[in-house]
C-alpha cells in the first residue's frame, strides 16, 4: 500500500529596508523606494517576499494579500476609535487620569 504525504512549504516576509547583508542591488532598490516615500511625503514602503511550493497563482496570492490588509485597516480603525474615545474621557473627566500621590489601598 502506498502512503501519500502532501508536502508544502511557505515562506513570508515583510521589509521596511534593506538588512546589513543585502547586495548592492537590493540597497540601490531600497534607496529608490526610500526616495519615492520621500517624495510622496505620505505613506509606507513595504516589500513583500512570499514563496510558495506548490505554486499558486499570483491572484490567489493578491487575494490573500487584500484580505490580510483589510484585517489590518479592521485593527487600525479599532485602535484608532478607542484612542478617540480616550482622548474625549481624558477631556470630560481629567480627574480619572490623574496619578494620585497617595498609594491605593
Amino acid at each position: 500500500m502506498k502512503v501519500y504525504k502532501p508536502e508544502w512549504r511557505c515562506t513570508f516576509s515583510v521589509n521596511e529596508g534593506a538588512d546589513e547583508s543585502a547586495s548592492w542591488k537590493e540597497r540601490i532598490a531600497w534607496q529608490l523606494r526610500e526616495f519615492a516615500d520621500r517624495l510622496d511625503g505620505r505613506g509606507r514602503t513595504l516589500k513583500i517576499d512570499c514563496d510558495v511550493t506548490p505554486a499558486v497563482s499570483r491572484d490567489e496570492v493578491d487575494t490573500c494579500l487584500g484580505k490580510g490588509f483589510a484585517v489590518t485597516q479592521s485593527l487600525l480603525t479599532q485602535l484608532a476609535h478607542q484612542a478617540a474615545c480616550e482622548d474625549v474621557m481624558r477631556d470630560a473627566k481629567a480627574e480619572l487620569f490623574e496619578e494620585e500621590d497617595a498609594p491605593r489601598h
